[in-house]
């Protein structure tokens, strides 16, 4: 019960950081004059870009590790479909949200590439979607832990 209760925790709280993340903060700091915007998101993409690693492949090997250890008992399906679907979000950041973060934490005002409002709406859009995948994983979960 413990292992269950600390992944869904530690999966949750990282639903919540990802979910203020993309409908909190980021437009927060969209709608912040001049470069504000900007610094606050290259500063979050250092930030989170250190922390969140460790978050997610945390939080995958917490599920596997619940999904192996539960493998006959009631919820497993469900354990293993989080499980899955967590995959998808580290595969969707190592693919497709790293690559924009990389660049992003070392823009500076004077050093924006032309094509920089594009490439933040891009993270945007994909950050929505890998969201949408842990909000998933993390309903998963609890449902399996009830």
């Amino acid at each position: 019960n413990a292992l269950e209760v600390v992944t869904t925790v530690i999966v949750g709280v990282m639903v919540g950081v990802e979910f203020c993340v993309a409908f909190f903060v980021n437009p927060i700091l969209n709608g912040l004059p001049g470069d504000n915007g900007l610094r606050g998101r290259s500063h979050g993409a250092r930030l989170l870009g250190a922390v969140m690693p460790f978050w997610y492949i945390g939080s995958l090997v917490l599920a596997a590790i619940w999904a192996v250890a539960g493998w006959h008992h009631r919820g497993s399906g469900l354990v293993v479909t989080a499980a899955a679907l967590l995959i998808v979000s580290v595969v969707m950041s190592l693919l497709l949200l790293v690559p924009i973060n990389n660049r992003v934490k070392t823009w500076t005002a004077e050093g924006l590439p032309a094509d920089w409002k594009e490439q933040m709406n891009r993270w945007d859009r994909f950050h929505y979607v890998r969201v949408a995948v842990i909000v998933a994983a993390f309903a998963l979960l609890v449902t399996a832990l009830a």
